[in-house]
């Protein structure tokens, strides 16, 4: 199974509380955090949703 790092790239503040939870989950706390997670349905859909907040990179 691959990997893929995700990267913060914009913040969290004055977006929904759904996308905050989102980015949360992820493990993404602040601007410029990075992790990285195998590249499952779950994850993919919710990177989907906060897309427009992360930069995605293939491992």
């Amino acid at each position: 199974m691959s990997q893929i790092r995700i990267t913060q790239v914009k913040s969290g503040i004055g977006r929904p509380e759904r996308q905050k939870r989102t980015l949360h989950a992820l493990g993404l706390r602040h601007p410029h955090a990075v992790a990285v997670h195998h590249s499952n349905p779950q994850i993919l859909g919710m990177v989907a949703k906060v897309a427009h907040l992360v930069k995605v990179e293939a491992i």
